[in-house]
């Protein structure tokens, strides 16, 4: 049985197998505060632990794995929707973060990095002086600025 051409199918099958290379897959992640630690959880489905390589310069951080393939490359490949190669992700970290104390796990294919908080920027105590009286105060960086989102 002859099957119909379709050139759109035909193109967006060509165009599919071009742009599906590891610079252009996506690296999924997810980012989330939990208390004084951020927390990214980084899927690396199939990466040896050992081709990770996690560089933090000025305030951006870099993730680089590789996935390698399993297979020769005798093979007769009737599906390959899973990327081989270099993957990379790149974060701009804010300012207030310790970027000397990220932690990083590799558990399960999920990389996950715990990027604290650094003291300067946690909330403190500010003591105002009125008189002869003192008044303790709290004060959260977080929060300064936020206040006018709020009241809307």
């Amino acid at each position: 049985m002859a099957r119909n051409f379709d050139p759109f199918r035909e193109m967006d099958r060509l165009l599919s197998d071009v742009t599906r290379t590891p610079a252009a897959v996506a690296v999924p992640m997810d980012l989330y505060r939990d208390g004084d630690n951020y927390i990214v959880a980084v899927d690396l489905p199939g990466v040896s632990p050992e081709s990770i390589d996690i560089d933090v310069d000025d305030r951006t951080l870099t993730i680089r794995a590789e996935r390698a393939a399993k297979v020769t490359q005798e093979v007769q490949w009737l599906s390959r929707e899973r990327a081989m190669g270099i993957f990379a992700r790149q974060l701009t970290l804010g300012h207030g973060l310790a970027t000397d104390r990220i932690t990083a796990e590799y558990t399960d294919g999920v990389l996950t990095l715990t990027i604290p908080v650094a003291e300067a920027a946690k909330p403190r105590k500010v003591e105002i002086k009125h008189g002869s009286t003192t008044i303790d105060s709290t004060v959260d960086q977080a929060q300064v600025g936020s206040g006018d989102a709020q009241e809307q």
